[in-house]
This record gives structure tokens, C-alpha cells and sequence, in this order.
């Protein structure tokens, strides 16, 4: 069954970073749950694979495919443009693209850092550009921001400039989220996702037995849910990481920084 606007129009999300990882279970979860899709990534042959799974588990959705780095402005840009050329209208656009890269600060991994930033970082930026300037005009929309749970506290080591990042993104989608909030005319809705520990292909070096890890599809399941009710913030899966970014946002240093 197709998910439907007012006006009987199938509804679209747009995916990037969707050709592994989370990036392609949700789009999985949001084809059988009756979504159109507009998939995302660098690597088409990829996504290509990822359109024929779709087509043969779900023949009556629409799945368009752009090729995306989101480093290349200009790519990013016009490849939001040419998905509302195509579908006509978007409902719902979730900035997924990222990088899990980094060193500490002054070993000599400036590039790995600096890469880090400007994927994670800017390039998020540039596509919440592109977005909200398709929802201006739409006057209606759900911007999707992932972030992470290591956002809410400064982390050591390689996980330093990736958590300044992901904390970016959050503070980025908070300021749209209060400029939004309210606001007559307009029909748009920000949500910021903390996902914990989730497997994916950007942490499949990390041991099977690291504590908390969950599979891949229950972790998009959560964060799944979460889009669906359009929350504004939401840590997934809320078990065990509501409680421990309660406590890294409030504990003294020296036991926040015990918990990564």
C-alpha cells in the first residue's frame, strides 16, 4: 500500500549516503512501508543493485537514482533539483551521507581529520541548503538530520573531529527547527536522529561483541520509527542511549569520556 498526501499523491523521500549501510536499509524499510524513493550516493553501481532488490520485493514503488558527492556543491545541488524535476514534489529528505574517518589532533592526520569535517560537516551544510530551499518553496516539507550520539559530548582520540561534526549537524537542524517552529504559512518539520551503535558498513572493522551494538535492521527500524513520528529529537534506539546521553551531557569529564 502506498503512503499518501491530501491530495492522493504517493509520497517521496529522498535518501542520500543510500547505497550502503543505513542509508540503504532505510530505504528498504521505507519502500515496504509504501514510499516513493530518491536514492543518493556516490557509488551507482550500488544503488543500481540496491533499485533491483526494491523492484523485485516491491514492483509498484518508484525508485530514481542520482549519482552524489556530497563534497561537490554544484553535484548536490543539482542533483535535489533534478529529483523535484522528477518526482514533482518532495515530502521528506533525510541528510544520511557520511564519513567515519579521523585521528587525534596533532599526529599528523590532518587530512584524514580535514576529510572528516568537510563530509560530515559541510557537506551535510550544502545538502540542508538544497533541501530547505526546495521546502521554502514547497511551503511544506521533513528535513531529516543524522546525527550521532557521540554528539553531545567532545570524544578523544579518532573519534574527536567526527563527534564536532555530528554536533554540528544537530545544532545546524535545531537552528531551522526553532526558525520553523510555528511559523505561519509553513508546513515543516525538522527531526535530528542520535543514532548509538548500529552496525553498518562504516564500523564493520568494529568487533561483533563491541557492548550495545545492534544489527542493522533494528537500528533502522528505531530511527524508522522516530522519522515516522516525526519527533524532533530522538536517540535510537532509545535502549540503552537515552540513559547514556543522559549521563556523557552531565557527567564530569573524566566519566563521560569512559563511556566511548
Amino acid at each position: 500500500m502506498s503512503q499518501t498526501d491530501t491530495h492522493g499523491n504517493t509520497q517521496t523521500i529522498i535518501i542520500t549516503g543510500a547505497s550502503s549501510g543505513l542509508g540503504a536499509e532505510m530505504a528498504r524499510q521505507f519502500a515496504a512501508k509504501g514510499y516513493d524513493l530518491g536514492l543518493a550516493a556516490r557509488r551507482m553501481d550500488r544503488l543500481e543493485a540496491l533499485r533491483a532488490e526494491l523492484a523485485a520485493a516491491y514492483p509498484l514503488r518508484r525508485v530514481e537514482l542520482r549519482t552524489l558527492d556530497v563534497t561537490d556543491d554544484d553535484q548536490g545541488f543539482a542533483g535535489f533539483e533534478d529529483f523535484q524535476r522528477t518526482f514533482g514534489q518532495l515530502d521528506r529528505i533525510i541528510v544520511n551521507a557520511g564519513l567515519g574517518k579521523g585521528a587525534p589532533l596533532g599526529t599528523g592526520r590532518y587530512d584524514a581529520n580535514r576529510q572528516t569535517a568537510m563530509t560530515n560537516f559541510v557537506g551535510a551544510l550544502a545538502q540542508m541548503e538544497a533541501a530547505m530551499a526546495i521546502f521554502r518553496e514547497q511551503r511544506r516539507g521533513h528535513l531529516v538530520v543524522i546525527s550521532s550520539v557521540t554528539a553531545v559530548r567532545g570524544m578523544r582520540k579518532s573519534m574527536t573531529v567526527y563527534a564536532a561534526t555530528k554536533a554540528g549537524v544537530a545544532s545546524l537542524a535545531e537552528g531551522v527547527r526553532s526558525e520553523f517552529l510555528d511559523k505561519a504559512g509553513y508546513d515543516i518539520d525538522v527531526t535530528t536522529l542520535f543514532p548509538g551503535y548500529i552496525r553498518s558498513e562504516m564500523n564493520e572493522r568494529v568487533e561483533q561483541q563491541t557492548k550495545f551494538m545492534v544489527d542493522t535492521a533494528t537500528g533502522v527500524a528505531a530511527m524508522v520509527a522516530a522519522i515516522e513520528a516525526k519527533k524532533a529529537t530522538a536517540f535510537v534506539p532509545a535502549w540503552p542511549w537515552v540513559p547514556i546521553a543522559g549521563i556523557m551531557a552531565h557527567a564530569p569529564l573524566r566519566i563521560a569520556k569512559k563511556v566511548f
